[in-house]
């Protein structure tokens, strides 16, 4: 077998992404938008203003050029901290590093640092405000994401070893220090198909650099209290038929598998009257949170249908040979087979309850909707995903191990970090004038 022959044969049955279907998981598209101008809220109405009251509460900022430019900037230089006003500058701890702008630098060091210890934000007020605004306005305590990806890969860097973030300078310490939003800034078309040229007029080129002007927003979304990892999960969607779902916290948990019978109509109840006919493309994946009293389903975000989403105790291969009822061998090379009707980590029954509503059917369709049941997976006790504590998530996108070592002592530790790394560099930099 040739290498093209292989690469063939091992490539995934997807159907090609399309730059719309990315652009349409961007949160700021299907989420109803909150524009603020200064202090105002002004509620647009939207198509899909139905997703607000099934999302916990969030407010997006459009991005302007300036911001973004300082997101993809190397480097980490914060605005001033308001309340460095009330440290003793006497003290002879004055380096802030990476937090603040506001250190005082020795004299000896001072026009080299005037560039650096600038403040970023005076080319975005607007936006810096807004955030702290909003902040406040939503409880003191928010969770930042851009239009697709949340900053998980960089909790290490926050004080708090989490996404929560209770000033601006602690959202900007993330976005900056987080690969995923890299990917965001940077990569979001990666193995996306070209537009091509419609037959009428040869237009394609000015058609793709329009769609590639990215109206990127910061999202600020409300933290949830208490929120539970075990009772997040990933759900996924062909042709508007909901074929899986899966447990988004990579650990086993004993009272999951008795809560599947209850757990699986909640979320094919929610799909069918949210999600099933108004989402504008018939295959994506969303991520939902059951809390307990298990009485309803918070929508917490859309991925696109593709390689790019995890997805997490399934592979995409046993995915895509799911094929929906009416277009079974959808995608797939080989023979098509249904979602698994033993469910692994939950109850082998169909849940009753819902079938009781279908007096109307004729026994075939009844057949035909309990054979076709969506496949819930969970960790179980024996499996090697039960573990996961042993290699931490998204540990390939940390920094080495000193500087996590620095972090695990909060904001001294980093401090003290970050001036002796800029003593070091500062030393180098005269050895190289030399």
């Amino acid at each position: 077998m040739t290498e093209s022959q292989n690469s063939s044969s091992t490539r995934l049955p997807f159907p090609p992404v399309t730059r719309s279907h990315i652009l349409h998981c961007s949160y700021h598209h299907w989420h109803p938008k909150y524009v603020y101008s200064g202090y105002v809220v002004k509620h647009q109405i939207l198509r899909d203003a139905r997703y607000r009251s099934i999302t916990p509460k969030a407010r997006l900022i459009p991005l302007t050029a300036p911001f973004l430019a300082y997101l993809r900037s190397d480097g980490i230089i914060l605005p001033p901290d308001p309340s460095s006003s009330t440290i003793d500058l006497s003290s002879t701890d004055t380096d802030s590093g990476i937090f603040s702008s506001t250190s005082t630098p020795n004299t000896s060091d001072a026009e080299d640092s005037d560039a650096e210890d600038a403040d970023p934000s005076t080319q975005w007020p607007e936006i810096h405000a807004k955030i702290t605004f909003i902040i406040h306005e939503l409880g003191g305590n928010i969770i930042p994401k851009l239009n697709w990806s949340a900053p998980k890969d960089a909790t290490w860097i926050n004080a708090t070893n989490s996404m929560e973030c209770i000033s601006a300078n602690d959202v900007y310490l993330l976005l900056k220090s987080s690969d995923f939003v890299t990917h965001d800034l940077e990569q979001v078309f990666d193995d996306c198909v070209p537009l091509s040229p419609s037959p009428n007029n040869d237009d394609g080129d000015n058609a793709e650099a329009k769609e590639a002007e990215i109206p990127y927003h910061l999202i600020l979304r409300k933290t949830i209290p208490a929120l539970v990892p075990s009772l997040e999960f990933r759900c996924f969607v062909r042709k508007r038929t909901l074929l899986c779902i899966t447990q988004r916290d990579l650990n086993h948990y004993d009272f999951l598998p008795n809560l599947v019978p209850t757990l699986r109509p909640l979320i094919e109840r929610f799909f069918t009257e949210n999600l099933k006919t108004t989402f504008e493309d018939e295959d994506f994946v969303f991520d939902v949170y059951i809390p307990p009293p298990h009485r309803r389903v918070w929508l917490m975000d859309i991925n696109p249908w593709a390689p790019r989403t995890d997805p997490l105790l399934f592979s995409w291969m046993e995915i895509l040979e799911m094929a929906p009822p009416s277009v079974p061998g959808l995608y797939s090379s080989g023979s098509s087979r249904l979602a698994s009707i033993s469910q692994r980590g939950g109850s082998d029954d169909v849940d009753e309850a819902e079938g009781s509503e279908s007096d109307g059917l004729d026994e075939e369709d009844e057949v035909e909707e309990d054979i076709f049941t969506p496949e819930f997976r969970l960790v179980n006790r024996d499996d090697p995903e039960a573990y996961a504590f042993n290699t931490p998530r998204y540990s390939a996108h940390k920094m080495p191990k000193d500087v996590v070592d620095a972090g695990g002592g909060g904001e001294a530790g980093l401090r003290e970090f970050m001036g002796r790394w800029r003593e070091v560099v500062r030393e180098q930099e005269r050895e190289d004038e030399v």
